[in-house]
């Protein structure tokens, strides 16, 4: 009876833990097909396995992660890279500088998005479209950012459901292409490209970590941690590879569209002829991109507001507005990069860090001190 009741505790956990992962990859970014463009379709037939390992190799770091952060009873992401890096401490510190460079891009790939479909919706210019969209964010930011983050998961669900109807669709329309790109056979010179753009997504997407270890604490074993990620890793990857296989069967149509590539997953929306579907997805792809800003902003804010370089003003909601004004000015600016740049260097680059300081270390060292971890618990008769 015992045994049933766990069960019943443990699966739902599990599930919960999981969602907040694959909500956290299928989110804006994902749904714009720019990701997957830019990391997967460039290297052709390679295209959706690599995407495959990409989030197999997410998976098994945030388990890791999740795992060292329970076992140790840790309070935070700064203790849980203390551990990990240990004795090398200090090395903590460019997880700090990485999170928040990843979260300024965040934010930034956000407004850059909204602005490109602003400026495709009213034909205005991009810098205008940017400019509307920092003063819809500072605004949601400082006065509706509870209803933001309480309806994210909502808006999660919305595109999901959008462009899984997109992806279903414009497959099947693009069938016959897809299935000659498997004909053909790989292009075996594009296989370390497509190795590097797997550890590359993988590095700049173990920017969840903070998140996932602060939801994970609900896993009491080891054992709950891997099957939430088991569960993550294939939801994941099956709406990522549907993506990359229905962006390897209209390639040549959005990239030969003048700014087809930026949002390549409204392009082909549109090429699918229907006025519903189109406006569904751009009212979705805004709602999951103000959602994403508003929280990565919010968390900005909650993390430096009461910090000694605030300590003069009195006043919270003052310090509050100018430090979200100042980080939104800020991300306007990069937002002016465009999109497509600001995932190729931002993200690209941070994958890079992510791979030497965040992959790498967790699925060696980390690896190691999990394992011995796990067997002085058991030598001292814990149950956990």
């Amino acid at each position: 009876m015992e045994q049933r009741n766990k069960a019943r505790f443990v699966w739902p956990a599990t599930l919960t833990v999981a969602s907040v992962l694959f909500g956290w990859h299928a989110g804006g970014g994902f749904a714009t097909g720019n990701q997957a463009n830019q990391f997967y379709v460039i290297t052709g037939w390679f295209g959706p396995f690599s995407a495959v390992l990409a989030l197999l190799l997410l998976s098994l770091v945030v388990r890791e992660a999740m795992i060292m952060y329970n076992q140790n009873h840790l309070t935070s992401y700064k203790q849980l890279f203390e551990t990990l890096y240990h004795p090398l401490d200090k090395v903590e510190l460019v997880f700090e500088v990485y999170f928040y460079i990843m979260i300024l891009m965040a934010i930034s790939a956000s407004i850059a998005g909204t602005g490109k479909m602003f400026q495709d919706i009213a034909n205005i210019s991009y810098p205008v479209s940017v400019g509307i969209v920092g003063i819809v964010l500072l605004a949601l930011t400082m006065f509706g950012a509870d209803l933001v983050r309480k309806a994210s998961t909502v808006m999660t669900v919305l595109i999901l459901v959008a462009a899984l109807c997109i992806f279903a669709i414009a497959i099947v329309q693009k069938s016959d292409v897809i299935a000659q790109v498997f004909v053909n056979g790989p292009t075996w010179s594009q296989l370390p490209l497509a190795l590097l753009k797997s550890f590359q997504y993988a590095g700049f997407q173990s920017a969840a970590i903070p998140t996932m270890i602060a939801v994970g604490t609900v896993l009491v074993t080891p054992k709950d941690s891997k099957k939430s990620m088991w569960i993550a890793f294939v939801l994941s990857s099956a709406v990522l590879c549907l993506s990359v296989l229905m962006l390897l069967g209209w390639s040549d149509v959005y990239v030969a569209i003048e700014g087809g590539s930026t949002i390549p997953t409204l392009t082909i929306t549109k090429q699918l002829g229907s006025p519903f579907l189109t406006w569904a997805y751009y009212i979705c792809l805004f709602l999951c991109f103000v959602s994403t800003a508003v929280a990565a902003i919010f968390g900005v804010v909650g993390r430096f507001v009461n910090t000694k370089a605030f300590s003069g003003m009195k006043n919270e909601k003052s310090r509050s507005a100018i430090l979200s004004a100042i980080v939104m000015i800020i991300s306007m600016g990069v937002s002016l990069a465009g999109l497509t740049n600001i995932i190729k260097y931002g993200y690209g680059y941070c994958g890079y860090i992510g791979i030497v300081f965040i992959i790498i270390p967790f699925l060696t060292v980390g690896v190691y001190k999990n394992r011995k971890k796990a067997k002085e618990l058991a030598a001292s008769g814990s149950k956990e």
